[in-house]
């Protein structure tokens, strides 16, 4: 578990690295931006995948029993969630899941409640498949995203919403939700009969000092539809395999698991390959140490960057997160001392910083004047990328 080992990943057709130049028109600029992380996987996932490789025939594949009993015991273990193997439907990644349940539970021309900033493909989830967006902006106040919950209620209130697309943990603020703030949620979208999907892909990545508490394991306690909560996980953030493409969605309800059902079919979107179900077994079987070392890794360098930042960066705030391994940068007050839109912004990490963030802006209301990092990399790594914004600024 050397996270501190520097791993070279140009020419591995890696989006993040070898995407540099398509995407911030240079190659010149160090890559902290798709969320992906530049650790070797868990040893045990890596043996998992050289072991299949070593038969020699790649054909058409069925998920193992051992995947689901992986899944099933992991949730117990980690989260305190006991869920029934035939609430388990596999999906090719947490994206097309959103498409699906869009389609699955809202017509066209419906309302998706949304709410940004947050990770864009829950802005084309809803606009390309013909259903109306309706935003929910969280608030920040003193330094922390907060939902409103005013403002969400009138947002569910509205005749036509039918779905709630929630982020928890959430990309890219890092807020990992209360227990107090996820049954608020609960009561609006039991009120005005809203089903929720809950991803909760970052779920694993969760700060000392925090807990994560899975939506659903809070509905089945309290809700009197439970059933309307579908929980879209995935190992890939959590043992950084996410180019494997293999998720999965907890669905308790038959009438909602049988919708999505017929939304895949719709998609074609299939996924069988023994490559990604390998790995989605090991790592939840086995992957419980590398991860508890990562957290403690990724803590000790997101404090870093904040201290940093404080020290070095005049003009840049960092939103310091209760989860994930992205750090939110506020650079409004930078902006407004230099005059500098967005797109000035950009230039300036790229042209002159030589940094590859994504910017703000991408994630809808309230990016503006914002930049997102990534620090799942050696310290090394992100030591450089600060250094090199602070003689930038």
């Amino acid at each position: 578990m050397d996270f501190d080992r520097i791993i070279a990943r140009d020419h591995t057709d890696s989006v993040k690295h070898d995407g540099r130049a398509e995407y911030f028109g240079t190659s010149d600029v160090l890559p902290l931006w798709v969320a992906d992380m530049d650790f070797a996987a868990p040893a045990e996932v890596t043996q998992a995948l050289l072991a299949r490789a070593a038969h020699p025939i790649y054909g058409y594949s069925r998920y193992p029993e051992a995947l689901f009993e992986a899944l099933m015991d992991w949730l117990r273990q980690r989260h305190g969630w006991s869920i029934a193997r035939d609430w388990i439907l596999l999906a090719p990644g947490v994206v097309p899941s959103l498409h699906a349940a869009v389609l699955a539970f809202a017509e066209a021309g419906q309302g998706v409640i949304v709410q940004p900033p947050v990770y864009f493909p829950f802005f084309s989830a809803v606009t390309s498949t013909g259903r109306r967006l309706i935003e929910n902006p969280l608030r920040l106040a003193d330094g922390r995203y907060q939902i409103d919950f005013a403002h969400l209620q009138r947002c569910a209130a509205a005749p036509d919403a039918r779905l709630l697309l929630l982020c928890s943990p959430h990309n890219p603020v890092g807020r990992v939700w209360t227990r107090e703030e996820l049954a608020r949620v609960l009561d609006i979208a039991e009120r005005h009969d809203l089903v929720v999907l809950s991803d909760e892909i970052h779920h694993d990545l969760i700060y000392p000092g925090q807990r994560h508490w899975v939506l659903a394991s809070l509905a089945d306690d309290s809700a009197t539809d439970p059933g309307r909560v579908v929980t879209a996980l995935a190992p890939s953030k959590t043992f950084n395999i996410p180019g494997l493409g293999l998720s999965a969605l907890i669905v308790p309800d038959p009438a909602r698991r049988a919708a999505l059902v017929k939304a895949f079919d719709l998609l074609h979107a299939g996924n069988y390959n023994p490559f990604s179900s390998a790995a989605f077994t090991a790592g939840y079987r086995h992957g419980a140490a590398w991860l508890d070392a990562l957290m403690i890794y990724l803590a000790q360098t997101r404090d870093f960057a904040i201290a940093y930042a404080r020290e070095h960066l005049p003009g840049i705030r960092v939103i310091e997160p209760q989860g994930t391994y992205l750090l939110w940068l506020d650079c409004r007050e930078l902006c407004a001392a230099r005059g500098w839109d967005d797109a000035a912004l950009r230039r300036f990490c790229v042209e002159r910083a030589k940094l590859g963030m994504n910017p703000g802006t991408v994630f809808g209301a309230g990016g503006h004047g914002f930049m997102r990092l990534n620090i799942g990399a050696p310290r090394a790594l992100i030591e450089t990328a600060l250094h090199r914004l602070a003689a930038a600024l």
